[in-house]
């Protein structure tokens, strides 16, 4: 069973990782490409689809690390699990306190009502966002370093 756990939590995380990656090193810089009213709109969408998709995610991915760190309280290698959870608990932390309130706004922009500091909002959000893709890549290594 606890093998099982670590490898759906591993699973999970690096999937998570992967996509927060690509959005901070690709898909953002695809969407930064585009003329201003397609960039709006693309990261409006891409706000409001991972936006109700990435809390399941998260919190999911906490539950499952700090599972793994009770199921296997009692063996080695739980110190970088239990780093891990924190460090999955900090991402949340962090896209709660800092992320969600940027892609909140920017979910419902258009071209024709987005705020004069939208470009400036954009780029605080990628900001935060690069120090959590850098916090959850820590917490896949842990979990990673666990499993060998």
């Amino acid at each position: 069973m606890l093998s099982t756990l670590q490898v759906v939590t591993t699973v999970l995380v690096g999937l998570l990782v992967g996509v927060e990656f690509c959005v901070a090193f690709i898909v953002n810089r695809i969407l930064g490409a585009l003329p201003d009213e397609s960039l709006v709109l693309g990261r409006a969408h891409g706000g409001r689809m991972l936006g109700a998709l990435m809390p399941f995610w998260y919190i999911g991915s906490v539950v499952l690390a700090g599972a793994w760190a009770v199921a296997g309280r009692h063996r080695a290698g739980t110190g970088p699990v239990v780093l891990a959870a924190a460090l999955l608990v900090l991402s949340v932390l962090l896209s709660v306190l800092l992320l969600v309130p940027i892609n909140n706004r920017s979910k419902t922009w258009t071209p024709e009502n987005r705020p004069a500091d939208w470009r400036e909002q954009q780029a605080r959000w990628d900001s935060y966002h690069y120090v959590r893709v850098a916090v959850i890549v820590a917490a896949f290594a842990l979990l990673v370093t666990a499993l060998v």
